[in-house]
């Protein structure tokens, strides 16, 4: 597996992994599928502030994918991360690994801390992001999701000093 930062040639490879998580549902905030297209907008919507990296396997296949980016409900010093990994291989490593590689990126770009959004019914994603050092530091109750799905979620925060 090798780590590496995403371009605009990965994305159909993320959008199709993308749209299998969301297949299955219960794991990620996201409820339309993806296409190519919107993902490489998301990757320039904060050009110089944000950074994507991806895992790719031997065959060139993309296992999974993680990036930071500033948003508007934190402050200016907060990245908001988001992480997916192709289904079947969490505990892998995979999520690790792109991990290391999103906290050097996140110090270069200089914020102090990084937040994660997990729904509270995402086992699997609270698990990952309290082995990383997310620590809890509130909910959000009651979140309606794109198609009026109705979720609480965790704000977990790693501190980046």
């Amino acid at each position: 597996m090798i780590i590496r930062v995403a371009h605009d040639l990965d994305a159909r490879g993320m959008a199709d992994l993308l749209g299998r998580i969301i297949a299955i549902g219960g794991t990620t905030a996201l409820t339309e599928m993806v296409t190519a297209d919107d993902i490489r907008e998301w990757m320039r919507r904060s050009p110089g502030h944000s950074a994507w990296h991806v895992a790719e396997g031997e065959d060139g296949a993309i296992l999974g994918f993680q990036w930071i980016e500033p948003a508007d409900h934190l402050p200016s010093d907060a990245a908001n991360i988001a992480t997916f990994v192709v289904p079947g291989a969490q505990g892998m490593g995979i999520g690790s690994a792109l991990f290391r590689a999103t906290e050097r990126a996140a110090r270069r770009l200089g914020f102090g801390w990084i937040n994660a959004n997990i729904r509270a019914d995402n086992a699997g994603g609270l698990t990952y992001y309290q082995s990383r050092g997310f620590e809890t530091y509130g909910t959000r109750s009651g979140h309606v999701m794109g198609d009026g799905h109705v979720v609480d979620k965790v704000l977990k925060r790693y501190s980046l000093s």
